[in-house]
């Protein structure tokens, strides 16, 4: 039982290392906001692209960890990150595409 406890703290402290990691990145990229990926990319500027993906990576690691996916049948894992990876993306191309129609539309008519 002891060497249980013991693989089971240094998987604690590698996701805890691994979120940090990612966070630091984050909140990194969100205070120094570097000029050359305010470019637009498909829909918004690479920079929300990389906030985009770097939390769809937490989010997937999270889930990996704390549900214990990486013990499930590889099936039952598919169906589980497909379906919340197709509807995140849907939910996204949503709001990028009707944020834009909005603002295009409204611009003449709303002071930002």
């Amino acid at each position: 039982m002891a060497g249980h406890s013991h693989e089971s703290n240094a998987r604690i402290w590698i996701v805890l290392g691994l979120l940090s990691l990612i966070t630091i990145v984050e909140v990194g990229l969100g205070i120094v906001k570097p000029d050359s990926l305010h470019l637009h990319g498909i829909g918004t500027s690479w920079l929300n692209w990389i906030f985009i993906i770097l939390t769809l990576a937490k989010a997937y690691y999270i889930a990996w960890a704390f549900m214990h996916l990486e013990g499930e049948k590889k099936w039952f894992r598919r169906s589980i990150v497909w379906t919340a990876v197709f509807l995140i993306s849907y939910l996204l191309f949503i709001v990028l595409i009707e944020g834009s129609y909005l603002h295009e539309t409204l611009a003449p008519l709303v002071k930002w």
